[in-house]
């Protein structure tokens, strides 16, 4: 099939894009998010507007961008900068557009950001959603048909490297964390520090911490900026924290997948979802608390063997469940009939 994605070439995006043309698909990008005014005032004002200043920008825009190809679907990532009359003039060039938003537009944390999608929900042929609320919350924003997913990691991105002696001597930690500060983050992580925890964290913003003294002397440096750097450092972990985002509501998130398929041991906290996908202290392990988190922590670095031996059954669970992006793109794909189910 010919594949219009609007969104961004990069990141876990441009794995979902990846993954299509693996699938045997001719994919064209266009990110909205390149073709809005640029500029420090005006992204605040993208910000809290949702987007809706822009709409007729962006439409304009990806519609000049269109070469004559005539595509099979449109799949709209994230979709914060289209709306209404972009979704429907493609529909009536093209046939069905689908929305895939891996964010929380339902949720309070990001106020007003999201108005436009909301708008344009019940436009959309199918709005694929990954927490089990978004079904109803879309359902009310009207849309025709929802799919829920969970998130996943990438078969490419996120397969195992040969490591080196200069990778292991780069990346070797005891119990990491990639990812970027929040609010709840911070007095988690201190409290880790306060019972002896030997910690390293990547990510950005981590100097908004209120703890960031403390956790200075552990954050070695704003981000993982390659899948290799981030696949490397997640492997030479002996263990590796797995936070949630309480803004987004996540019950799981990207590393809950990533960190399994790329062969470490995830450390995440005690959810639903992590107990539905992972069986505890066999594919996985788990925790509700620093104090649980730190216990856990301090019984599996003295014990080799069961870490090796957890890590790698939750490898084969991570493969076993379809939580990687080929089938799950392939599944969203035939929900509109345009795909083979796998």
């Amino acid at each position: 099939m010919n594949i219009l994605y609007l969104g961004n070439d990069y990141g876990t995006t441009k794995h979902r894009i990846e993954a299509l043309r693996r699938l045997g698909h001719t994919v064209q990008v266009i990110d909205p998010e390149m073709l809005v005014p640029k500029g420090r005032v005006t992204a605040r004002l993208h910000w809290e507007t949702g987007g809706l200043l822009c709409e007729r920008i962006v439409t304009a825009a990806v519609l000049a961008r269109l070469d004559g190809t005539h595509f099979d679907v449109v799949l709209s990532n994230n979709g914060r900068y289209v709306g209404p009359s972009l979704v429907q003039e493609l529909q009536c060039r093209f046939g069905p557009v689908i929305s895939y938003n891996n964010d929380d537009p339902y949720g309070e944390r990001d106020r007003f950001s999201w108005a436009l999608f909301r708008r344009t929900v019940s436009f959309y042929d199918l709005v694929v959603v990954p927490r089990e609320e978004n079904i109803a919350e879309a359902t009310a924003y009207g849309a025709k048909k929802t799919l829920r997913v969970y998130f996943s990691a990438d078969e490419v991105a996120h397969a195992p490297r040969l490591l080196s002696e200069a990778d292991h001597a780069r990346w070797d930690s005891d119990v990491i964390f990639v990812g970027t500060w929040m609010p709840e983050r911070g007095p988690f992580m201190a409290a880790l520090l306060e019972r002896g925890v030997p910690l390293t964290i990547y990510g950005g913003r981590w100097q908004k911490a209120k703890e960031w003294p403390m956790l200075q002397s552990v954050w070695r440096g704003p981000a993982t900026t390659t899948d290799d750097e981030y696949a490397k450092a997640i492997q030479c972990a002996k263990i590796s924290l797995g936070l949630l985002s309480k803004g987004n509501r996540d019950l799981q998130t990207t590393r809950t997948f990533e960190v399994p398929a790329l062969g470490s041991l995830l450390c995440a906290e005690r959810t639903t979802e992590h107990q539905h996908l992972y069986c505890e202290g066999e594919e996985a392990v788990f925790w509700k608390s620093a104090a649980e988190c730190a216990e856990v922590c301090f019984k599996l670095l003295s014990n080799e063997s069961l870490r090796r031996e957890i890590a790698a059954r939750g490898q084969l669970r991570c493969r076993q469940n379809g939580t990687l992006n080929e089938p799950v793109m392939a599944r969203v794909l035939a929900q509109v009939n345009l795909g083979k189910s796998l």
